[in-house]
This record gives structure tokens, C-alpha cells and sequence, in this order.
């Protein structure tokens, strides 16, 4: 098994300005109907030429009409266009092939394209409902350069079966307006003026009114607007315009969110033949993260977080997360809890062809504690607990540990709640004797999530304890009883009128002992209610 190791570039540390980030646009003019031919004819199928079928488009309610949302490129030279009248469109052509739109469908397929470009950088995001932007600052080199990597992008969907257009430029507007309204390309500085003069005025992302308003004062082309006054513009269009403009220009910087967090660190293996046994990807992992230990003590740190990529051959990507209670940075250990994971998700997973790619991701670090133990083995106990969680976690999910944590509220049922064992171990602190944690005898072992309604109370008037009471269809008779103990509500959460509580410790006959409360007093328009919170035995 041969394998190429590569570092990725910290793209977090990067300082993106106008002047200096490289942006692919990519665009999908008929998304929805290569969805529908990939399902029909295969994923290869623009490579093998398009079957003599009738041509496919897709319709959609809009203004209370049925009308046509895509086209596929064969009924765009048959004349057809958006918006129009499907009735309309099958007496012009009977054989026509009309399926319903699926906007859902459409944005998931849009996701998968989305986290297929993580190959190329792991900025990626979304540009509305058929296209992304690619933030390739420092990554071209990686693929031969920009116009390598961008007909290496190009070429690979159109092999998936995708008609895409993409634009390589300083600023997101202008890719935008060159994958859709231009010929495409890599377009450095010093052409911006030129390429992006002819293009119509609609390639500057304005609003369909916006466009229609300029082209009847005969502002047709964006090199009309650049050479007019930009007062007026403004003062009839407002600053949308030249905000648009400018963006296009380089002149105004235009933040490009990613979908995804990015990692602090990654490594990946571009592999020469694909893999798909489990054994196979856990040996890659563990060579992966020895390339990335070293990146981890410079920073001297440990990763709490990972995630595992599997880019496969077909284009469909995989992502496996597992966590850690404590820093990591040892490449057994992390690859111990990815196996682990594995043995739990492996057959969920389809390895198809192979995988073609892996990639390691450290989604969060924690500084590392580099003291060395004791003869004497006091945190064995500790590692021992934390290697524990680690991979029962690992195997069965994040949730299936919980264990408490104290919350700054009064009120009984807020004042603790479950968090996974894992975020609280992080936490977790050697108390020293002296200094105990806090802990209240009189508060029940087992304390209700929701207190529970007692039927029947037999009660002294006006604030005594309850003398008999059913619950869970048993009679109580109280032999002992503490209290009251008043416990007010919070008033920034359950309202200036809520009513007070009055707990009281009792045991029965039996010896059981309850934490029962009582809400409201005895005397008001309604008579209070009583509520079982706990038992302590």
C-alpha cells in the first residue's frame, strides 16, 4: 500500500484580504436535471454522450401556474426557458418529460458536491441554490498551480456527471460573475477591468428590478456602470449598486463563510491504490497521525477532538468524529479510538470502489500537560478512568455517559444537570481533603427530574407538615417530619407570579423517608397543591 503523507496549510491562520485571497466560484446551471439523468443513466453518463431520451425539465407552482424551474441543455436548444407555462411547453413539445422539482433533494446533492471540494481546501461554501465558493489562498501550489487545479476540478465532475463552470479570481464577485456570465477561467489583478466590462449588468448579483431600472437608462454592461457618475447611481439606487461594483472590483472586501468549522490542524494521505478494509484504514489513520504529532508538541498541545475524512473513489465522502477526555497527541492512541468507532460504524459505511483519500482533522486542542507522573502511580487511577470513557465513548456515542454538574441556581431540579462524562472529566480537578465539595444532608439521594403529583394530603392548617398522604396509590402515615423550608421561585424564569415551595423531610411508619413539597398556601382562592421531589432511602 502506497501512500503520499501532506500537511495542509492552517487556513484559520491565514490573513485574507481583497488584494491577496484567491476565490473559485463554481456554478451548476442545471443541477436539478443532472441530478435526475445521473440517477437514470449513471454517474458517468455525460462521458458516454447522452441517450436519445426526450428532454428533461423540471416544474414547480409559481404565481398560481405550473410553470418550468430547470431545463436540462437539451430543452434550452429546443427554445425552452424558465417560467414557463408547462401547458405551454408540452404543445410545443409532446414528448416532453416533466418532473416534479425536489428543492431538497437539490441541496442535499449540492452538500455532497460541497464536501467533495474539501479535497481542495476545507473553505468552502455555499453561493444559494447551485453554487459554491472555493477559498484557495495557499492551496493551489498543492495541484500544479490554478489553472491545474482548476481543470482538474472541472474535469472531475464533468466525469461525475455534473455540467460546472468555474472562475478563479482575487474576489468572490468577480469568480461569480465570470463561472456564470463570462468564459470562465483564472483572471489575475490586472485583467480585472477588462473581463468583467462586457459582461451584462446582471453579473454584479443586483436585483432583477435593479437590472431592469439600469437597462432602461441604457446601463446594459457593468463597463457602463464603471464609467458613469457614482453619485447619481446612488442617489437612484442607493449604495447596493456600487457595493456590488466595488466587490467585483477588489475594491471592498467580501468575507467568504465556510460551511464547516475549520480545523485547527489536518494531514491527509492521497493514497495510489484506494483501500477499503478496516484494517487498511486504521493503518493509514495511525501513519496520518504520526505526520501530525509532531505540529501537536510545537504547539504543545494534544487534539480533544478528531475527525477522520474518506474521500472515495466515486466522490461520496465519509466523516468520523471520536473525542477525547483528555489531550492527545500519541498516534496509538488516537488511532486506538478510531478503531473503536470503526467497529461500531463499519457497516454503515460503503466503501464502493475504495477510498482514494484520508484525512485526519484535530477540531479542537487543549494544551498538553507534559509533567511526569509519580513512582507511586497516583493518576493511574485517573488514566485509567479517562482511557475507559474514552472508549466507551468511542464505541457507543458521546451520550451514553453522563454524570452531574452543579449549576448556580436554587431551585432543586436546576440545580444539577447531565452533561457527558467526557466534557466532565475534562474538568475534573483532585479535591483536597480540606476542601470538600459541597454536599447537603438534607437533600434526597434520588431527586425526581419531575416532581410528581401526590393524590390525597391530610395537612395542619395553616403551614404544618402533612400527617397522612397517598401516593402511587399507597397511604402514607408520617411519624417523623422536618421542616418547612421555603424555597422561593425564580422569578426571571417562571414569573413574577410563581409560588413559593415549602419542603418537608418525612418518614412513615415504614421508615421510608420522602422529600414532599407544598406549592401555594392554604386560605387562597385556590387551594395549594402537594408534589413529591425525592426519596431518601
Amino acid at each position: 500500500m502506497n501512500a503520499n503523507f501532506s500537511l495542509l496549510p492552517n487556513q484559520a491562520s491565514l490573513v485574507l484580504q481583497a488584494n491577496s485571497q484567491r476565490i473559485l466560484a463554481l456554478s451548476f446551471p442545471h443541477l436539478p436535471t443532472d441530478r435526475i439523468a445521473r440517477r437514470r443513466w449513471g454517474l458517468s453518463w455525460r462521458s458516454r454522450g447522452r441517450p436519445e431520451e426526450p428532454p428533461i425539465v423540471c416544474s414547480g407552482k409559481l404565481n398560481n401556474a405550473m410553470r418550468l424551474t430547470a431545463l436540462d441543455e437539451f430543452a434550452e436548444r429546443l427554445g425552452l426557458r424558465k417560467e414557463q407555462g408547462v401547458a405551454e411547453a408540452r404543445a410545443m413539445y409532446p414528448t416532453l418529460e416533466v418532473a416534479e422539482e425536489d428543492p431538497a433533494a437539490d441541496r442535499r446533492l449540492l452538500e455532497a458536491i460541497a464536501d467533495w471540494c474539501d479535497r481542495y481546501t476545507p473553505l468552502v461554501a455555499f453561493d444559494g441554490k447551485d453554487g459554491l465558493f472555493l477559498d484557495i489562498t495557499g492551496c493551489a501550489h498543492l495541484f500544479g498551480g490554478e489553472k491545474a487545479l482548476l481543470k482538474d476540478v472541472l474535469s472531475r465532475l464533468f466525469h461525475m456527471g455534473f455540467d460546472a463552470r468555474g472562475a478563479i479570481s482575487s474576489s468572490p464577485g468577480l469568480s461569480w460573475a465570470m463561472s456564470r456570465f463570462g468564459q470562465g477561467g483564472v483572471i489575475e489583478d490586472e485583467e480585472t477591468d477588462t473581463v468583467l466590462a462586457p459582461l451584462p449588468v446582471a453579473a454584479l448579483r443586483l436585483e432583477g428590478q435593479t437590472v431592469d431600472a439600469l437597462k432602461k437608462l441604457g446601463l446594459k454592461y457593468v463597463g457602463d456602470v464603471i464609467h458613469a457618475p457614482r453619485a447619481p447611481l446612488t442617489r437612484r439606487f442607493g449604495p447596493e449598486l456600487l457595493l456590488r461594483l466595488d466587490q467585483a472590483l477588489g475594491r471592498e472586501e467580501e468575507p467568504v463563510s465556510p460551511r464547516r468549522p475549520v480545523a485547527s490542524l489536518s494531514a491527509e494521505s492521497r493514497l495510489i491504490e484506494p483501500i477499503g478494509t478496516e484494517e487498511q484504514i486504521l493503518a493509514v489513520t495511525r501513519q496520518v497521525a504520526v505526520s501530525l504529532q509532531p505540529s501537536l508538541e510545537a504547539r504543545r498541545a494534544g487534539g480533544r477532538v478528531f475527525e477522520l475524512v474518506l474521500f472515495r473513489v466515486d466522490g461520496r465522502v465519509f466523516r468520523i468524529s471520536v473525542g477525547a477526555s483528555q489531550p492527545l497527541r500519541e498516534p496509538k492512541f488516537i488511532a486506538g479510538l478510531f478503531s473503536e468507532r470503526l467497529q461500531a460504524v463499519y457497516d454503515d459505511i460503503d466503501a464502493g470502489y475504495g477510498f482514494e483519500i484520508l484525512r485526519l482533522n484535530v477540531l479542537r486542542h487543549d494544551p498538553f500537560n507534559e509533567a511526569q507522573g509519580d513512582f507511586e502511580g497516583d493518576r493511574q487511577g485517573e488514566i485509567s478512568l479517562s482511557a475507559f470513557v474514552d472508549r466507551v465513548s468511542a464505541r457507543l456515542g458521546v451520550d451514553c455517559l453522563q454524570s452531574f454538574q452543579l449549576r448556580e441556581s436554587h431551585v432543586p431540579e436546576r440545580a444539577v444537570i447531565t452533561v457527558p462524562v467526557m466534557d466532565n472529566l475534562s474538568r475534573r480537578r483532585k479535591v483536597e481533603q480540606d476542601s470538600p465539595l459541597p454536599f447537603r444532608e438534607e437533600r434526597p439521594l434520588r431527586l425526581f427530574a419531575t416532581p410528581e403529583l401526590v393524590e390525597t394530603v391530610l395537612a395542619e392548617v395553616p403551614d404544618g407538615p402533612p400527617q397522612v398522604f397517598r401516593w402511587r396509590r399507597m397511604q402514607h402515615q408520617v411519624a417523623k417530619s422536618e421542616g418547612p423550608e421555603r424555597i422561593a421561585m425564580e422569578w426571571w424564569i417562571d414569573g413574577s407570579d410563581a409560588e413559593a415551595r415549602d419542603y418537608f423531610r418525612v418518614e412513615d411508619e415504614a421508615g421510608h423517608r420522602f422529600w414532599i413539597y407544598r406549592r401555594g398556601f392554604y386560605g387562597q382562592e385556590f387551594d395549594p397543591r402537594w408534589f413529591m421531589h425525592g426519596v431518601f432511602a
